[in-house]
């Protein structure tokens, strides 16, 4: 089943195209990474995915309800956790959460929520006194008080320390696991690989890919990475490279025969390929293979 369904989405501010003719589905009870350099058009999608703004063209749909002409009936389903929320700054954080359940209907028991987002130990304190990762994760907390079918991430670990970022994501896996359906922006490449099945990457306002995160990989060249040995001209090696910094790179579809190839040609000359690395291809290698021939 779909949960989230984008026919050519268009939007634009001030005459200005913010995004242009984008689709993409979302399945339900997945993890999907929407994602880009700034001003892609990532944020204003997922506005209005979420009902704050109205979509210019296209059709969008979450759950089969128009976010816009629907919003009452799509926002008692979704969670949204944007890049900034307002805070009164005296308050402490429970009677931030309480406030919020006010407005949530069947909400989540405060303690609950804390603990999922890991401020059960912060609940007495202001929220002027808390980190900006721990105002991220009251983010959190707030949006996982409906217990959403739909969760909207936007940046939700920025600020974090890397043991807050690996418990959110632990979350983040768990409500995916129970059925929820979590769309996340983030620029933190390594955790849109490690949490999202399917991506689409944006620039100017355009998908320009999309698709199974395990596929999409597999679909790149992957590379072998090591210092070039003195004496040693790349026309010399058996396979091309490219210089980056001090170190020589062999971008190739199968990374270890590339490996081996080079590891066989080093031996049978006595040479030695000091700070050998071999990977297959990653999202960052997508992500700025796509930048550059963007530019």
């Amino acid at each position: 089943m779909t949960a989230i369904d984008v026919t050519g989405l268009s939007k634009s501010h001030q005459g200005f195209p913010a995004v242009k003719d984008v689709s993409f589905e979302v399945a339900e009870g997945t993890i999907f990474a929407l994602l880009g350099r700034n001003g892609a058009g990532k944020t204003t999608t997922v506005e209005v995915l979420a009902g704050f703004q109205r979509a210019d063209g296209g059709t969008v749909r979450v759950l089969g309800l128009d976010p816009w002409a629907e919003r009452a009936a799509a926002r008692r389903r979704v969670g949204i956790m944007l890049q900034e929320a307002g805070f009164f700054p005296d308050l402490t954080v429970a009677r931030t959460v309480d406030t919020w359940r006010d407005f949530t209907a069947a909400p989540r028991p405060r303690d609950e929520a804390l603990e999922l987002a890991g401020l059960a130990g912060r609940s007495a304190t202001k929220v002027r006194q808390l980190s900006g990762g721990e105002k991220r994760r009251l983010d959190l907390a707030l949006a996982l008080l409906g217990r959403p079918d739909v969760l909207f991430l936007d940046e939700p670990t920025a600020g974090m320390d890397p043991e807050a970022r690996a418990t959110t994501w632990e979350v983040v896996r768990d409500l995916a696991g129970q059925g929820t359906t979590v769309l996340l922006t983030t620029h933190y490449l390594e955790e849109a690989q490690r949490l999202a099945s399917a991506l689409a990457i944006m620039d100017r306002g355009e998908i320009v890919a999309s698709g199974g995160m395990a596929e999409t990989l597999a679909a790149r060249s992957g590379r072998v990475a090591f210092r070039m040995p003195a004496r040693v001209r790349p026309a010399d090696l058996p396979l091309p490279v490219t210089l980056e910094g001090g170190s020589a790179v062999c971008r190739a579809e199968d990374p270890d025969l590339a490996a081996q190839t080079l590891l066989s040609w080093a031996a049978s000359r006595g040479v030695r390929l000091s700070g050998l690395e071999v990977r297959t291809a990653t999202l960052e290698d997508l992500f700025l293979d796509l930048s550059r021939s963007a530019r």
